[in-house]
């Protein structure tokens, strides 16, 4: 048994989720971590870029997202620093006695570089955790960290894996793929209210492609099941094709009430960027992990889990078109058996493998490495 260790956590964010799919594995990760009896701080910068769009949302939105967040999680130690004043001695005093530190990659590379600085002296180590596309697609952005001086990088992806042992040279990589945080993602009883549901964001022109094909077409093909999409970043333009396409624009949703917009759904799609269907596959991102953990129907647009994380074709169903995704939509919604069938397979496949508490017990695993 790996003795009680003190862990502190730095994220872009631990309060806000807009625009930010990393909180939502980073925070049922730490939730696992102090279950299991460790000492663990989480911190994030005051003002951070996902808590001021947050805002941006609206008073009252935005309140009832970060209401939500500390009901749900009232144990996790969160604080809070502004790298522009004094953060060195703060991170001095923060991180005394720590035994490891995790440094997410969505965290300011002067305050990665400050904290690395004072491993040496303070005798801690420290990982970098990447669930991004950028050494792939913008590998200059990650040299603004000081890659060598790590004790190791978690990546979210034998794929990504790769690029840091081969590309970075960083000589321990881990594969450390994101999960379901089954202590709140689970299925809920009620009654559908929605056909089609897809949960995601559009900015970054990062897939506006695959969303034309495998979600505008279909749904404007078939023209009567209700289809919605929750998210963020969706320019007028953006808004004006969902509704030509008869797709009921709902906006942000706070991730933890995601499990009850599932609920109300009949199915829902996974509509992966281009890089995680091309030079990253393998990396299904967090939606999959938590739809499958909900217990709904899931169909993909073109991804191949090259990782083998799932089972194709029972957990969830990939098409590879966008008229044979309307034809299967088509299908489900009238095969009750067969919606069954694949939630039951994908929801059975994230108990067993793939829960925040699984990743938990294998972030230890590593930290009993590193010691050794």
């Amino acid at each position: 048994m790996i003795q009680r260790l003190k862990l502190r956590l730095f994220a872009h964010s631990w309060t806000s989720d807009w625009n930010h799919g990393n909180a939502h594995f980073l925070r049922g990760l730490a939730y696992e971590l102090v279950k299991l009896g460790h000492d663990v701080r989480c911190y994030e910068e005051i003002n951070s870029w996902s808590l001021c769009n947050l805002m941006k949302e609206g008073p009252a939105t935005a309140r009832t997202a970060i209401d939500l967040f500390w009901e749900t999680f009232p144990g996790l130690d969160v604080r809070f620093f502004d790298p522009r004043i004094n953060f060195r001695q703060f991170a001095r005093e923060e991180l005394r006695g720590a035994d490891i530190v995790l440094l997410h990659e969505w965290n300011d590379p002067e305050v990665v570089n400050t904290i690395l600085s004072l491993k040496s002296t303070l005798r801690f180590r420290v990982l970098f955790h990447d669930t991004h596309h950028r050494a792939y697609t913008n590998p200059q952005e990650l040299l603004r960290f000081d890659l060598k001086r790590f004790d190791g990088v978690l990546a979210f992806g034998e794929a990504l894996r790769r690029i840091y042992q081969k590309a970075f040279e960083v000589k321990r990589v881990w594969t450390f793929h994101e999960a379901a945080d089954t202590a709140h993602f689970v299925p809920f009883q009620s009654s559908p209210t929605t056909d089609v549901i897809w949960v995601g964001n559009w900015g970054d022109e990062e897939r506006t492609r695959e969303l034309e094909e495998f979600l505008l077409r279909p749904a404007a093909a078939l023209n009567g099941p209700k289809v919605a999409v929750h998210g963020v970043r969706y320019p007028d333009s953006a808004q004006a094709k969902l509704a030509d396409a008869g797709i009921e624009y709902r906006g942000y949703l706070p991730n933890l009430s995601t499990p009850h917009a599932y609920a109300a759904s009949v199915i829902t799609l996974h509509v992966p960027r281009r890089f995680y269907a091309n030079g990253l596959s393998g990396i299904p991102t967090i939606r999959v992990f938590e739809a499958l953990a909900c217990g709904i129907p899931l169909l993909c647009a073109p991804w191949t889990d090259t990782d083998g994380l799932f089972r194709p074709g029972e957990d969830y169903l990939c098409v590879e078109d966008g008229k044979v995704m309307e034809a299967e939509i088509r299908r489900l919604l009238h095969d009750d058996e067969a919606r069954q069938q694949m939630a039951s397979s994908g929801l059975e496949t994230i108990r067993r493998r793939h829960t925040c508490a699984h990743r938990a017990l294998q972030l230890l695993e590593i930290c009993e490495e590193l010691g050794r």
